[in-house]
């Protein structure tokens, strides 16, 4: 009788430090959730005891301070770029047409393709939207010219 007391002690250890595990791991995920609670779960927020509660509010409050400093940052960088006043950047399609228009000879697939750094799929769509729009035309196989 004595070893099953035992045991029993044992296994109602194990199974509160269980608990507590899966307790910061839930409270883990409640951090990764959206701020916006459901109208449900505000009713299940009252029946908290005051520790959640506290530990609640402080999840609440990092959260709100992560999302100040994200705005803080975004607006440094907004400020930034209209000081320096970069130009825009070229597009997938810009720099395709600008590559082409600069050759007189005409320009291969391949050559593209190892200029401007892209992937076949990405050169592709490129080249199939310049020749629909009129600026391209392919003289031959792979050989792109200036309309």
């Amino acid at each position: 009788m004595k070893k099953v007391k035992d045991q029993l002690k044992t296994i109602a250890k194990s199974l509160l430090s269980l608990s507590k595990k899966v307790e910061k791991i839930a409270k883990q995920v409640d951090a990764l959730r959206p701020v916006k609670p459901a109208p449900a779960a505000k009713k299940t927020l009252a029946k908290k005891t005051p520790a959640k509660k506290a530990a609640a509010k402080k999840t609440v409050a990092k959260k709100t301070a992560a999302k100040k400093t994200v705005a803080k940052k975004t607006a440094a960088k907004k400020t930034a770029a209209k000081k320096t006043a970069l130009p825009k950047q070229l597009t997938v399609l810009d720099a395709v047409f600008d590559s082409i228009k600069r050759t007189k000879k005409g320009i291969a697939v391949a050559q593209l393709k190892e200029k401007l750094d892209l992937n076949a799929k990405q050169l592709s769509n490129a080249l199939y939207k310049l020749s629909k729009k009129g600026k391209i035309e392919a003289k031959s196989r792979g050989l792109y010219f200036k309309k």
